[in-house]
């Protein structure tokens, strides 16, 4: 039988280390979307058509900037540009509170809906339908939907709501969506990563060809963070002939908590 050698732990961090400049390199790479010729599709009233089952694939959900591996956690490299987050100083304090709670208190451990821009990374599928007015937004998440209003302009507020508030216009085949009005309970990922009750959000929905959309986000806070900042990431569409939209209902860590204590299994809810 042969012998398993163990790493000496310098060379351990040689490793650990190496692994930090390759993340480093590699940060704000993958956010600038390649050139494209692709000739958009569109509706029946003429409008870039973004109808379709779409999922992202990445690690941002764990934390959307670049990290290394953990138990459980897969390495990645993040979503936003230039993988700075400028928090506010007392805001920081408050991002390294949230990390060290990070298991009960992330509203997604409560099963609230976790507000936008999270919820489209999640690891879960969304389907976008569109009308003349209106893009409507149905997520397998906790049966969360969105409705992106190309009419009208925002209530008066303040107004705290999870999804907030989406009006939205066309700028050549982009998707503008204006978003205000949200609540100040909701996280950018399970890292701890958050904004306020005063975060205004802009989003760039592009679709860059017949299976792909170019999703970015640029978030002002100024409670929160010292100037805007931008996340940017493909989302696929889901192409095998029955793909649809599933049930998830979500058991909070809590109540898996509460069935551990009387015996029950997972597969027993």
């Amino acid at each position: 039988m042969k012998k398993r050698t163990m790493m000496p732990l310098a060379a351990a961090s040689v490793v650990t280390a190496a692994m930090a400049l390759t993340l480093a390199a590699g940060s704000g790479q993958t956010q600038t979307p390649p050139a494209s010729t692709y000739k958009v599709s569109r509706t029946p009233a003429g409008q870039p058509d973004l109808q379709g089952i779409w999922q992202a694939v990445n690690t941002a959900v764990w934390n959307i900037t670049d990290h290394p591996a953990t138990l459980g956690i897969p390495a990645g490299l993040g979503i936003v540009v230039g993988n700075e987050i400028p928090y506010r100083e007392g805001a920081l304090a408050r991002r390294y509170e949230n990390y060290r709670h990070r298991a009960t208190a992330d509203p997604e451990s409560k099963c609230f809906m976790v507000g936008t821009p999270r919820i489209n990374y999640m690891p879960y599928p969304f389907e976008i339908v569109q009308s003349p007015t209106q893009v409507t937004i149905l997520y397998e998440y906790v049966h969360t939907t969105r409705y992106v209003y190309l009419t009208g302009t925002h209530p008066p507020g303040p107004i705290q709501w999870y999804m907030g508030d989406s009006r939205a216009r066309w700028d050549g085949d982009t998707l503008v969506v204006d978003v205000v009005h949200f609540t100040d309970t909701n996280w950018l990922d399970r890292s701890g990563n958050f904004h306020s009750d005063s975060m205004h959000l802009v989003e760039r929905w592009t679709r860059a060809g017949p299976d792909h959309i170019w999703y970015e986000a640029t978030i002002e806070d100024p409670k929160v963070f010292s100037r805007p900042w931008t996340m940017r990431f493909p989302l696929y569409r889901r192409i095998e002939p029955n793909a649809q939209l599933l049930e998830y209902e979500c058991p909070s860590y809590l109540e898996l908590e509460k069935d551990s204590r009387f015996g029950l299994r997972p597969d027993d809810r």
